[in-house]
């Protein structure tokens, strides 16, 4: 071979290697980034080819799949009763993607997921078998009884209901909400529905129930009487407590009084002090069960650690770094310190449950086509947040709140109810701002185990109320009331 022609062979050599080299590492290497970008339509078609798996609520699905005639994307996503179920199901769109279940476990309800491949065959080919369902914890009735709750007002708010003994989340709504069905297809009209949502002040796309976070007002009484309880602060719940009303802050000038008569809570036992949620008692309790004492109660019971339902919630929020006064203000729930309505669900059914917390869930099973089961969720105890002792005598001053005090609204004949209403200021200056609303409450077998408890949260910037309304006990407890009595008929 002459020199010229070598060169060439060469050179043809070096340019196969690199055609090979290069499909080697697209295909290998780049091949799952490639096959999972948004942007490859071959991924869209593929996804929206075929049937998607249901999301179940109390036995029945309440998504759906529909053809899309005139479309390279066969399928679109349904769903029954939109805007109610949208803080579980979260939507499914060719043109926005997944959220909430729909994401968390999409490979299920497409069909990638290896469990469903049913023989060798589907395996060996790639063939991607139907959808599975998820099966979700919710009771259709308490979500109903919250989402109505919450929209009868015509206000911002969630909901959440979790069964003390095993975490398992019962209702979880908030509102405004949004019909994922209307963004759910490609067409224009569709792309500005999406658009006019995401941008809507009121944020109806954000989950409050676990995406939003909050100060919890008086509701994190229950919170600061457990943190004292357990640790020695407080060791007798019906004596005195010696804090005066108004209450001044340590290393400051200002006084915190109370809704009720100064009089009415000067230097009252911490069961009174819940009764008629008198500040200083808890201001005092804080202050001395200290800063490190309190954060380390409120960790255990969930705060500053995101919870996966299996969809991740944001963190609620008890500060490391606090002063005197700022402990203080803790022990009222106002502050830096902040919560989701999940959160403060879970410090309700920590102590309903005797101090034992669960961890809570939304799913209870993956299901194949077949109906047979592929995954099963199991519950799980995450700590015992307090003991049992301490968790008692807070059930006994939230039981006294309904029969005496603050949370009469939440009564339910024939059914031991403990609740605690909150009002919750906020805002840099708290009187231009409405403050929000909470009640949180559990409902209690004559075993004494309890099935359900219950956080509300209502914002009534936009409701047609005075601000002397506003009030947890007045516009929580008869939603938190309407879900307890849906979970306790069933």
């Amino acid at each position: 071979m002459n020199k010229p022609l070598r060169h060439i062979a060469v050179f043809c050599g070096t340019l196969v290697m690199a055609v090979l080299v290069r499909a080697t590492w697209v295909q290998f290497v780049q091949g799952d980034s490639l096959a999972g970008n948004p942007h490859n339509r071959r991924v869209q078609i593929e996804a929206f080819s075929q049937p998607r798996g249901d999301i179940i609520v109390g036995g029945k699905p309440v998504t759906g799949s529909v053809a899309t005639p005139g479309s390279d994307l066969a399928y679109k996503r349904v769903y029954t009763d939109g805007p109610m179920y949208a803080p579980v199901t979260g939507y499914f769109s060719q043109a926005q993607g997944a959220t909430l279940l729909e994401g968390v476990h999409d490979d299920v309800l497409s069909g990638k997921d290896a469990r469903l491949r049913t023989g060798l065959l589907d395996s060996v080919t790639g063939k991607r078998p139907p959808g599975g369902d998820v099966v979700t914890t919710i009771d259709p009735k308490a979500q109903e009884a919250a989402y109505k709750g919450l929209t009868a007002l015509d206000a911002k708010g969630a909901v959440v209901a979790l069964d003390p003994r095993s975490g398992k989340i019962l209702a979880m709504a908030s509102t405004p909400s949004y019909d994922p069905s209307a963004f759910a297809g490609l067409s224009a009209k569709e792309g500005k529905t999406f658009t006019g949502l995401d941008r809507d002040k009121d944020k109806p796309l954000s989950n409050r129930a676990i995406r939003e976070t909050y100060p919890p007002g008086s509701t994190f009484k229950i919170l600061t009487a457990a943190a004292a309880l357990e640790h020695g602060t407080v060791t007798d719940i019906n004596a005195s407590s010696g804090a005066p009303a108004p209450y001044r802050l340590p290393l400051s000038t200002t006084e915190i009084g109370n809704v009720v008569p100064d009089s009415q809570c000067d230097r009252v036992s911490m069961k009174t002090a819940m009764q008629w949620s008198c500040n200083n008692v808890f201001l005092d309790a804080a202050l001395r069960t200290g800063k490190d004492g309190m954060r380390e109660t409120a960790e255990k019971f969930g705060f500053n650690k995101e919870q996966f339902t299996p969809v991740r919630t944001a963190a609620s929020s008890y500060p490391g770094d606090l002063d005197k006064p700022q402990t203080a203000l803790t022990g009222m729930g106002q502050g830096s310190l902040t919560s989701t309505p999940l959160q403060m669900a879970m410090v309700t059914a920590g102590i309903a449950g005797g101090g034992k917390l669960m961890k809570p869930y939304l799913v209870d099973e993956l299901r194949a086509p077949d109906l047979s089961t592929i995954e099963r969720t199991e519950p799980q105890m995450l700590r015992q947040a307090v003991s049992e002792p301490t968790a008692k005598k807070v059930q006994e001053m939230m039981e006294y709140t309904v029969t005496d005090g603050t949370g009469g609204k939440v009564r339910i004949d024939g059914v031991t109810v403990g609740g605690k209403p909150g009002t919750a200021q906020h805002g840099a200056d708290v009187r231009d701002e409405r403050p929000y609303a909470w009640f949180v409450s559990y409902a209690k077998l004559p075993d004494g185990s309890s099935p359900v408890a219950v956080a509300v949260l209502v914002d009534p910037a936009d409701m047609d109320i005075s601000r002397d309304d506003i009030a947890g006990g007045r516009l929580g407890a008869p939603i938190a009331k309407a879900v307890m009595e849906a979970v306790l008929r069933k």
